[in-house]
């Protein structure tokens, strides 16, 4: 990145929408914003393999493995607004598990980029399937987009629900709905 010109484009822009960046309030924000922006793009200089850093232990485990409330944070691509919520993962393991932390740097991993949460969901489900090489993986992610809540529509009590199913998850239906059940979607 760019710093020195991110933060001349986040000046500009102050100017541009009226704004006057050398009062008191302002000063300093187009570097803070350049930095939340080298923040909540870092996704874009990572690697995956370096997130999960070896983290992947033998394991006789052929059961279900589930992590829920997974805070998710990401940009919508069309509006440059945040959507938050919570990310839910399930995988069989074959003869690997992944460090349960590393679940949720990849959900960081991906989020931290210009997303749609559809697109998100299924990154999230073929980095953890192809880390382990599981039997099947479920993702599940519940958010607020402020796209809808705060301009266009201006619903702001309305979440969207996606998932990505692979494997097993998605060859059967037994494996798909203890997945549904342990991530308290069943019924719902």
């Amino acid at each position: 990145m760019d710093e020195e010109k991110i933060t001349r484009l986040i000046r500009e822009l102050l100017i541009e929408i009226g704004e006057d960046p050398d009062r008191e309030g302002l000063l300093r924000t187009p570097e803070r914003v350049m930095d939340m922006w080298k923040f909540l793009s870092s996704g874009y200089r990572q690697d995956v393999k370096e997130i999960v850093n070896g983290a992947i232990f033998e394991s006789e485990a052929n059961n279900m493995i589930l992590c829920r409330d997974i805070e998710v944070y990401s940009l919508c691509e069309h509006h440059l607004l945040p959507f938050f919520g919570t990310c839910t993962i399930g995988y069989i393991a074959r003869h690997h598990v992944i460090g349960v932390s590393k679940l949720a740097r990849i959900v960081d991993y991906f989020s931290r980029r210009l997303q749609l949460q559809e697109r998100l969901t299924a990154q999230i489900a073929r980095a953890v399937k192809d880390s382990v090489d599981a039997i099947g993986v479920g993702v599940i992610i519940e958010a607020k987009h402020m796209c809808m809540a705060m301009r266009g529509v201006e619903k702001q009590l309305s979440s969207m629900t996606t998932s990505s199913v692979l494997g097993c998850f998605q060859r059967d239906a037994t494996c798909r709905s203890e997945f549904l059940h342990l991530a308290g979607r069943q019924n719902k």
